[in-house]
């Protein structure tokens, strides 16, 4: 082992923990940093590192079954070592080992944990066939070869999973049960306003959307046959879909010494702003970890373009760089039928909503915080919202952009 320091001519090995889009991007971006040293890229899956939104979109349609990001000669030709099939148990700080699920170990001079999430799951349902949840390519086929047109469908959960699930399985000719405790689809991330219209998108495409309701119990033997809401109900469903959120994958940090978020703060491993955990040797990129940000606070953001911006900045401070990714205003997006909810900036439940467009589909909202622009989500609008990038940036007022909206 090396000692430790690693720069654009260093020998130091690095692991990334996670074959998932950061761990890949985190490897790439070594790489593209200068760094000459070993990379060795771990993850539990078998598969090469693969893109996950098309999982609740083309493949679970039938329309796609190769995502793979990258192919093999990528990683032999950027001398980028796979370690698949085995995911990560146990990690010793102090003899900078980490343990496998397979028996074996790999050392490290640095460490970048990218684990990701697991789905979240109902403690006390039985377990019967036709009971899915989704986060890996295996559950996105396995859900898959369950929908048979004119089956019905109940998706627990109208997060964005949830949402995506609803929307394809509609296009694939099922009848569908989308069921979410909170006033509106999507009202945690984009506040119960907009989320009412994106309800509304739902149930114009034949969506059963019940909100202020969940699950309290599935019905069959063997196979589900149907279930039982919070609000007394009863639902025939001969599938059922569990997308209730995450939960960050740092079970096997337990005794590390490494520092995690609390459960009640969204979990994740505790960053500072470079990616850097509380051992100065273990870093941590994409959703499992709580970076800290510019408002001071350390939270966790499950976006697929976030991946990519730690992975650099994490890629840089590794190889000793005094180059700085330049902040990015965050930006997610979510394809549901025939159109793309799409956001700038970040949203908030409690921001103050300005719908300024509205056509009964699509739609227009700007986010207002403190007085100043915040946020702007569209629905079908990619134009209007993705020319407010710099406005989001400047803190404009409001009052700025309302008043050529007309509102």
């Amino acid at each position: 082992m090396s000692n430790g320091q690693v720069g654009a001519a260093g020998d130091a090995r690095v692991v990334v923990v996670g074959a998932g889009l950061a761990g890949l991007r985190t490897a790439e971006e070594l790489r593209r940093a200068g760094h000459e040293g070993e990379v060795v890229l771990v993850g539990a899956e078998t598969h090469l590192p693969y893109d996950r939104p098309p999982l609740s979109k083309e493949v679970v349609r039938g329309e796609r079954d190769d995502v793979t990001l990258r192919p093999t000669e990528f990683f032999d030709e950027q001398a980028i070592e796979l370690r698949l099939g085995s995911g990560a148990v146990a990690l010793d700080t102090a003899t900078r080992t980490v343990a496998l699920a397979d028996g074996t170990s790999v050392d490290y001079d640095h460490l970048v944990i990218a684990t990701g999430l697991l789905p979240r799951r109902i403690p006390g349902l039985p377990d019967l066939d036709g009971v899915h949840v989704l986060r890996t390519l295996e559950d996105s086929l396995g859900l898959r070869a369950d929908l048979v047109p004119g089956r019905t469908a109940l998706v627990v959960g109208a997060g964005f999973i949830g949402c995506e699930l609803a929307a394809s399985m509609r296009k694939s000719g099922l009848e569908v049960i989308l069921v979410e405790p909170q006033p509106a689809p999507l009202a945690s991330v984009l506040g119960p306003e907009v989320g009412a219209l994106v309800g509304r998108l739902h149930t114009a495409e034949g969506v059963d959307v019940r909100t202020g309701t969940g699950l309290t119990a599935l019905l069959g033997e063997g196979r589900v046959r149907g279930a039982v809401l919070s609000d007394g109900t009863e639902v025939a469903a001969d599938l059922v879909v569990i997308g209730i959120g995450s939960v960050p994958v740092t079970d096997w940090l337990a005794d590390s010494g490494v520092r995690l978020a609390e459960r009640t703060d969204g979990g994740g491993v505790l960053t500072d702003e470079t990616g850097r955990t509380s051992d100065p040797q273990v870093w941590a990129v994409g959703d499992v970890a709580a970076w800290l940000h510019r408002d001071g606070s350390r939270r966790r953001v499950e976006h697929w373009s976030n991946a990519g911006e730690q992975a650099k900045a994490v890629a840089l401070a590794l190889v000793g760089s005094d180059s700085a990714v330049a902040a990015q205003v965050p930006y997610f997006w979510s394809d549901q039928y025939d159109l793309k909810v799409q956001a700038l900036g970040e949203p908030s439940a409690t921001d103050t909503v300005h719908v300024v467009r509205d056509d009964g589909r699509k739609f227009l909202a700007y986010y207002e915080r403190d007085g100043a622009l915040a946020a702007v989500v569209g629905c079908g609008l990619a134009g209007p919202v993705m020319k407010m990038r710099a406005k989001i940036a400047a803190g404009v007022p409001i009052a700025e952009v309302l008043e050529p909206a007309g509102v």
